[in-house]
């Protein structure tokens, strides 16, 4: 019995790029399960669509599609936008049978992906207790995603960081450079800013910006293998979830 195919669903940007990082982390996916048929689909702005990729996938012959949102947080996108998209296409495709998989956060995976960016930005682990970090995500105004953030956030604050503030890019308040600033008045002898965002784009370069006067800029996860692991993790998890609904 063949397993599910795994689509990989991005939000998609005019930055070329966002659609490489995503590609790049694909492929180390692959790399860690070269038994398993990994596709990606972008929501907007690259190709291949999503609807595009489902319809190839069932002119195949495939008959099982686990589709899982490169998403952070269960924001509008994994919300709302992809299952109307994969409702739809199950609707076209009855004989393709759709799961949707969870979000990527939250996850130790994602925590240990972090401190991997830092370090390799030049963070000293010993000078960690000394070192106010910024958590710096992209924005939201879903609940549900401004909890996950403040969840980590007061996570992080255990891990031996001598403080932590969360910021973020748009629709909330602190922007980074607030938080790089808060962080230094409290006492923090360093500031490190470490992007909790995914692959390049306007928002990660809004974080980079306002990480002007922080110490230590951190990259974004991109193809970390933590991230790798995790894809394949949420892929495992959802292969005995729910089906899509023909109809919304």
């Amino acid at each position: 019995m063949r397993s599910p195919v795994l689509l990989v669903i991005a939000h998609g940007s005019r930055d070329p790029r966002h659609a490489a990082t995503v590609h790049a982390l694909v492929e180390r996916a692959r790399s860690l399960r070269p038994g398993l048929r990994v596709e990606t689909g972008f929501l907007d702005f690259n190709a291949p669509a999503v609807p595009r990729v489902l319809e190839r996938l069932a002119a195949e012959g495939v008959e099982d599609v686990v589709a899982l949102p490169l998403l952070l947080t269960r924001a509008f996108h994994a919300k709302a936008d992809i299952p109307a998209v994969l409702h739809e296409a199950s609707a076209r495709l009855p004989r393709l049978r759709i799961r949707q998989a969870e979000v990527l956060g939250p996850s130790p995976l994602l925590l240990s992906a972090l401190e991997r960016r830092l370090y390799e930005a030049g963070l000293d682990p010993s000078r960690k207790g000394s070192t106010g970090l910024v958590l710096a995500s992209a924005g939201s105004t879903d609940p549900e995603a401004i909890a996950v953030i403040a969840e980590i956030a007061r996570e992080l604050r255990h891990t031996g960081w001598c403080a932590v503030r969360p910021a973020f890019a748009s629709a909330l308040l602190p922007r980074t450079e607030d938080a790089v600033r808060e962080l230094r008045a409290g006492g923090a002898r360093r500031v490190a800013v470490a992007p909790y965002v995914i692959a390049p784009g306007r928002l990660p370069d809004r974080i980079a910006a306002g990480a002007r006067e922080a110490d230590v800029l951190a990259d974004v996860l991109g193809p970390a293998p933590e991230l790798a692991r995790l894809l394949l993790e949420r892929y495992h998890q959802a292969r005995v979830g729910r089906l899509v609904a023909a109809t919304a």
